[in-house]
């Protein structure tokens, strides 16, 4: 499949050193490849998830001993040299994560005076004590009478019976805080109490005892929406308690008929942890029998999420097979794989097979009567397709055979038109989800409760659109390019919502506007261009690091890694730079850095996230995927007469 590459000014040795990489990196890429088609690799978050199945086990009464010492031998490998824990690899000190971590661990078995616990409890308390973590922690600890329920803002059930046009409801909030807020509702209103079977409490984690904290809810914005609506949650909370008996039952009923339709069989509730988790515990204090096959399957779906990891076991906040399928696939066929190969061909008849026609979701509410015609991120979730899947699905199987794939790659265009928001761009699964006032509440202090349109998200659907044909007189190219540009930093580069940060953004973008056609010379293009050859390392790589999403940090990087440098010179390929001698050394470093014995660039870093600042997230794949598609790349330019990338991404 491989093929050997010689050129004038590429010499003959260093040109068989660019074959051999190639070649092992696209060998352990095919060796990895399922029997029905399709790749995944593991999903890794912080030490919540795992510190919550362990949680989850305690809440039930359900206890899996060895499986729990696993896991907390993971949280432990992963505790920072601050003795809390980061929600990156060498990441800052982060509250929430400490606490569960800590919680955990005790459950777990360990022995608080250990050094280990006692260096987290130090870093704890000196940070202010466990009363400081953020809302989702103390609903835990609540559920857990840790902490009172006043150290919770008030959510009323009675949000799952607010209709369209009131200023808070459920459907103005993103899918991944639906899902996990309508069990999580239901929790609060009944507040059940966790069994606890060992007794295992934490008190020694609060400077001042839980009760008597005065000061739960803060204005985590600063700005005087925050303060209205503390004053609205201190209202709330006269009126709670007096709520009609037979409207709390309604609601609770519109709750349970919402996340049980969802339920999503062994995928689970909106195919994530956190929502899994939620559904479980409320099913449980609904009364739901141990035996309910609803609640077995509910109690399945997480354990699927266990993996093994690099060594240690670890809990994954959700799988990502869509994803990881249509980026190998497209990699694949740039280091040399046909259409007839079972690595394009086999995983391009499995994606077709996942494509999601006969569910529609609640995009339906801003565009009623769209077709569906998306896939999801995960192996099932037909509720909650995301266009960013979509179109890197769609480029794959156009890639692949456009003549063959033609009618899904219709309907992913239609729906993927269907999509775009008001201002052009696209959000990654709803439409117009940009409520932004809802940042206020003080549920929301962890700035992730919307899914407003993105760069990242708007460029692939851009890239998509434009592979398969549309040009710059269609209507959602030209609005996309104008969102785009008029999202632009300052400096020249694209924030990136999904991948860290704004190599990954300017990566994204430069891809789109190549493939809309766009001529690569215009200023604010050549802005981005000098920004990534600006920012290249001494080493030739790119690396930036999660601290980025804090704008005055957003210069911050502590090493170059293999995924962020294929991002940086697939863009600067896409600009039209295949012979400027930043990309060479970029492409020298990737052929230098170390590799794994499985094949894979070493890459302990996060370089994506689910949430900035709040939840981050290592594609274990993105270190296998994207130096080989960089090198691969770099290799056909260079042969090429016109040097210009010919596919979306």
């Amino acid at each position: 499949m491989n093929i050997s590459v010689a050129s004038a000014d590429i010499p003959t040795t260093w040109s068989q050193g660019l074959d051999r990489v190639i070649g092992e990196a696209a060998e352990s890429l095919r060796a990895r490849q399922k029997p029905d088609g399709h790749w995944v690799f593991d999903l890794e978050a912080d030490a919540t998830i795992p510190a919550e199945y362990i949680m989850l086990n305690h809440y039930l009464d359900e206890r899996e001993t060895e499986i729990e010492a696993k896991l907390a031998d993971y949280i432990r490998s992963i505790q920072g040299e601050h003795g809390g824990w980061p929600l990156f690899h060498r990441g800052d000190f982060d509250m929430s994560a400490s606490v569960k971590a800590y919680y955990a661990l005790k459950m777990a078995g360990d022995d608080i005076a250990a050094p280990h616990m006692t260096r987290a409890r130090n870093a704890i308390l000196e940070r202010g004590g466990a009363a400081q973590a953020n809302v989702f922690t103390r609903y835990a600890l609540a559920l857990f009478a840790e902490v009172p329920w006043r150290a919770v803002p008030v959510m009323p059930v009675e949000l799952m019976i607010a209709p369209d046009w009131f200023p808070i409801n459920v459907y103005k909030f993103s899918y991944w805080s639906r899902t996990v807020i309508a069990p999580l509702l239901i929790l609060a209103a009944l507040k059940p109490r966790a069994i606890n079977p060992l007794g295992i409490r934490i008190q020694e984690l609060f400077v001042v005892p839980p009760d008597e904290v005065k000061v739960y809810l803060r204005n985590a914005t600063g700005k005087w929406g925050g303060y209205a609506f503390l004053f609205l949650d201190k209202i709330l909370r006269v009126i709670e308690p007096h709520v009609p008996k037979k409207m709390r039952a309604r609601a609770i009923a519109n709750a349970v008929a919402f996340f049980t339709e969802r339920l999503n069989g062994e995928d689970g509730l909106g195919a994530i942890f956190p929502a899994m988790a939620n559904s479980v515990m409320a099913m449980e204090a609904l009364g739901y029998p141990k035996d309910d096959p609803r609640l077995v399957t509910a109690k399945r779906s997480i354990k699927k999420l266990l993996t093994q990891g690099e060594g240690k076991m670890f809990c994954q906040p959700c799988v990502s097979p869509i994803w990881d399928t249509g980026l190998v696939v497209q990699a694949l066929m740039d280091a040399g794989d046909g259409p007839e190969a079972f690595t394009v061909q086999g995983s391009c008849d499995w994606m077709k097979d996942r494509q999601i026609l006969d569910v529609v979701g609640e995009w339906e509410k801003k565009r009623p009567g769209l077709r569906p015609g998306g896939w999801a991120f995960q192996y099932n979730n037909a509720h909650y397709p995301d266009v960013d899947d979509t179109a890197v699905v769609g480029m794959a199987l156009h890639r692949a055979d456009p003549a063959k794939y033609a009618e899904p790659i219709a309907r992913a265009a239609e729906w993927i038109e269907g999509m775009q928001s008001t201002n052009g761009g696209w959000g990654a699964f709803d439409i117009d989800n940009n409520a932004f006032y809802l940042n206020h509440i003080p549920f929301a202090d962890h700035g992730a409760l919307l899914d407003p349109p993105t760069a990242d998200v708007s460029a692939r659907c851009i890239s998509f659109l434009a592979q398969i044909g549309y040009d710059h007189a269609h209507t959602s190219i030209a609005r996309g390019i104008a969102y785009l540009k008029a999202d632009q930093e300052a400096d020249g580069s694209w924030f990136g919502r999904w991948g860290t940060n704004y190599i990954y953004g300017t990566w994204s973008v430069l891809n789109a506007l190549n493939a809309a056609g766009e001529d690569m010379s215009q200023p604010y293009i050549r802005r981005a261009v000098e920004w990534l050859i600006a920012h290249q390392n001494t080493d030739g790589g790119w690396g930036e690091d999660g601290a980025t999403y804090w704008k005055e940090r957003r210069y911050e990087r502590k090493a170059s890694t293999p995924s962020q440098t294929g991002w940086a010179t697939l863009a600067l390929m896409a600009a039209g730079e295949v012979d400027h001698p930043a990309v060479k050394r970029g492409v020298d470093f990737l052929l230098a850095a170390p590799r794994e014995p499985d094949g894979r660039w070493k890459e302990p870093w996060f370089t994506a996230v689910g949430f900035p600042r709040v939840f981050y997230l290592r594609y274990h794949g993105y270190a296998a995927i994207f130096p080989l598609w960089a090198l691969a790349r770099y290799r056909d330019l260079k042969q090429s007469n016109t040097k210009r990338v010919r596919y979306g991404m």
